[in-house]
């Protein structure tokens, strides 16, 4: 079978993130015991995604932009930016390959920013993965925690 991303898939997917509370949506094409997961995650500029590290199994992450712009940020134990890549579909970086106990969170630069996320699987809620608790504002503080993340980026705006 042939799972298309295209131009409709985005829009549908850019429009539930727009009527979101959190600001984002994921459209999945994997099932949560699928050894890969693959997504579109459209993440609109006042989206808050809290640094976060995937550890327990250790598991790579991708982004990859297909429209907009986004930063990916790595983050020292302690909180302070360790690197900043900023993506686009436009160059000169597509993506971003995050390694396994990396904390690290995404910001978007653009409305309408979808990113092609690629993860390691399955799917396990519990552990999929851990949150900077010690350093970053809780995700349910959503503008503390937008106003921390462009506060740390703020170098790369």
């Amino acid at each position: 079978m042939l799972l298309p991303i295209d131009n409709a898939m985005l829009d549908r997917t850019v429009a539930q993130a727009e009527v979101s509370p959190r600001r984002r949506m994921i459209h999945r094409y994997h099932e949560h015991p699928d050894p890969v997961q693959r997504m579109l995650n459209a993440i609109e500029p006042d989206s808050y995604i809290m640094p976060h590290k995937h550890e327990d199994p250790d598991k790579v992450e991708v982004f990859l932009a297909l429209r907009g712009r986004a930063l990916v940020a790595s983050f020292t134990e302690k909180g302070d930016v360790l690197d900043c890549v900023e993506i686009s579909p436009n160059g000169p970086n597509y993506g971003a390959e995050i390694q396994p106990r990396t904390w690290h969170a995404v910001l978007s630069l653009e409305p309408g920013t979808v990113l092609y996320e690629v993860l390691e699987g399955p799917y396990i809620e519990t552990t999929h993965k851990t949150f900077a608790e010690s350093f970053a504002p809780p995700a349910h503080e959503h503008a503390a925690g937008l106003a921390w993340m462009r506060e740390k980026l703020a170098a790369y705006l």
